[in-house]
């Protein structure tokens, strides 16, 4: 049965304040950098700056950096970066009542920021004119024999090493506030949603939401916002070259004894190869290669949420992938999110506890 939508759900806003054009970068706090920095670096992160107090790291391609931890006594995401196009945009978004006044960017690459907290309490630096780096060489994708004698006496031999990063793709956020959240994304920076997943009541569960780049295909989603009973971060995805990648990334941080979360497999929002590890933190990082692009014309599409609605082939998405760590935090952030959120209910968790676990 074709799922229908029976509460209200994301859409595109006809009239955003501004556009993203990219994914700038993410922000962490961790009290240890050294690990840090070896955990990202064996998932095929470059350095591209340390100090004592904070790191960069980068990819391959243009962007001065897309990862940025600052040591602090705790561990935590704070939130991320998104780049605009235009200095009118920048302006646009510094006049938002919860924006700072637009100032010179002190990280990598420089520009113009201005800074805003959304609806869930993460932090959003909005970037202009952040200079591009050199691009840093990396292997080109392995030819297939499909059918055709494509590679002949040509053997294929990846190297052994940590997976070449392109870019970071996207970020996968849990929040109490999800209709206010996700329209916040919508109205100020026109993310187009790609695809909604819905309970069996018909509410909205979790929303994959792309760049709005007019005719230039953009990554099926950007961003991913999922109900849940507290701000959270979900994971980070990273971009290699192909499938090869993807697995030499298994082998390279297995072999480090970090520790696997999920996959490889192949997902269907989205349709990116996928494989998923934990930082010391147990904060989850996905490689992932050959993810589907649309243009801004491409509609919405409405699925029902479920473990099997997550991958084509591959392990099933375990339990312990969304399963919340059962702490003090977490049971303040439920008590809090039942008697204030709108979107947060015991029915509604419960059936979402049921589908996953």
């Amino acid at each position: 049965m074709q799922p229908v939508l029976r509460t209200p759900h994301p859409s595109r806003h006809p009239h955003p304040t501004a556009k993203a054009s990219s994914l700038a970068h993410l922000i962490f706090e961790r009290p240890d950098l050294e690990l840090a920095e070896r955990f990202l670096t064996d998932f095929g992160l470059v350095v591209a700056r340390n100090s004592a107090d904070i790191l960069y790291m980068r990819g391959t391609g243009a962007a001065p950096y897309c990862y940025r931890v600052h040591r602090a006594p705790r561990a935590r995401f704070v939130g991320f970066g998104l780049c605009v196009a235009t200095e009118a945009d920048l302006v646009k978004v510094s006049r938002l009542p919860e924006a700072s006044p637009i100032e010179p960017c002190q990280d990598l690459g420089g520009g113009q920021c201005t800074r805003l907290t959304d609806p869930s309490g993460f932090v959003v630096e909005v970037v202009y004119g952040r200079a591009e780096a050199q691009v840093l060489d990396r292997r080109a994708a392995l030819t297939f024999n499909d059918g055709e004698p494509r590679r002949v006496n040509a053997p294929q031999r990846p190297p052994a090493k940590p997976s070449e990063i392109i870019k970071l793709g996207h970020i996968v956020l849990e929040v109490a506030e999800y209709q206010k959240t996700c329209e916040w994304y919508t109205k100020n920076f026109g993310f187009i949603p790609s695809d909604v997943q819905v309970l069996p009541d018909g509410s909205p569960l979790v929303t994959f939401m792309r760049l709005d780049l007019g005719d230039q295909p953009a990554d099926h989603h950007t961003m991913a916002i999922a109900q849940g009973f507290k701000p959270a971060y979900s994971h980070s995805a990273y971009e290699v070259v192909d499938a090869d990648a993807v697995g030499m990334g298994q082998r390279i941080l297995r072999e480090h004894r970090w520790k696997h979360a999920w996959g490889i497999g192949r997902h269907i929002m989205g349709s990116q190869l996928f494989d998923y590890w934990q930082d010391p933190w147990g904060d989850k990082h996905e490689h992932y290669c050959d993810g589907d692009l649309f243009t801004s014309e491409e509609e919405m599409g409405v699925e029902w949420g479920s473990p099997e609605a997550m991958t084509q082939w591959g392990q099933r998405m375990p339990a312990s992938f969304t399963r919340p760590k059962l702490t003090m935090d977490n049971f303040a952030g439920l008590f809090r999110s039942l008697r204030h959120s709108p979107d947060v209910t015991l029915k509604k968790l419960a059936t979402i506890a049921k589908l996953f676990g």
